[in-house]
């Protein structure tokens, strides 16, 4: 199976360089990817939007995916999670399953992250005092700062820009899966019944599993063998 990897933000493929290994030995053929905007060379962040990266996950599904079947598997951690779902609603015929790592897909009109400001377009990372305890369990010192010095700055339209997408209901059948790191199944269950509207998409997915790999908000860097095993499984399903 082809394992199209998207990061979220501030990350590029790098941030899944301990995962791949994992995915390559059960099988598999992984595919990180760098969303245009998180090279460390691009500059000029302000000019990339969502659609930007949304083709861009659709061209990689494209270029490692043999037509008419289903052998991809998207993955989309964090704001990636809702940029794979644009993704898949754009290619409901050509992937196998869309995973959603401690993110969960938007409706259409959903924003990321409305909450980050942008300065001069972009977004730099954001001080650890400024997330919740939750994302940051197991996350090293060490780690912190290697995270730190690698990160790119966000293009400031991604988090706070509605996502499009394409009006065909059969991306709600994709098998889909959400990785709980930070939160319950029960959790998850709980929000959406409570007719939360950023949750709403969720409900109406025909083919939901959620599991859990209990830890922060990065778990390609606090439990990259487990992840990794993790979408090796759901590849094989």
């Amino acid at each position: 199976m082809e394992i199209v990897l998207v990061p979220g933000f501030w990350l590029g493929a790098d941030a899944w360089r301990e995962v791949t290994p994992v995915i390559e030995r059960a099988g598999h053929h992984a595919h990180p990817l760098t969303l245009p905007g998180l090279a460390p060379g691009d500059t000029d962040r302000g000019s990339i939007h969502v659609r930007d990266q949304v083709d861009a996950i659709v061209q990689r599904i494209d270029e490692v995916g043999r037509a008419g079947e289903r052998d991809v598997v998207l993955v989309g951690h964090s704001g990636g999670g809702p940029l794979s779902y644009a993704a898949t609603a754009e290619r409901p015929d050509r992937i196998a399953r869309t995973v959603y790592v401690d993110s969960w897909p938007l409706g259409p009109g959903g924003v990321i992250a409305g909450d980050l400001t942008p300065v001069d377009g972009e977004i730099d990372l954001l001080p650890w005092d400024e997330f919740e305890d939750a994302d940051l369990v197991d996350l090293t010192d060490e780690q912190r700062e290697e995270f730190r010095r690698s990160a790119v700055p966000e293009p400031g339209a991604i988090p706070t820009t509605p996502i499009e997408l394409a009006d065909d209901p059969r991306r709600r059948s994709v098998p889909a899966t959400i990785v709980a790191c930070e939160f319950t199944p029960a959790d998850l269950r709980s929000w959406v019944d409570s007719g939360s509207p950023v949750l709403a998409e969720v409900g109406r997915l025909e083919r939901l599993d959620v599991v859990e790999l209990p830890t922060g908000h990065w778990p390609m860097f606090t439990r990259p063998s487990e992840l990794g095993a993790l979408l090796a499984e759901l590849a094989d399903r």
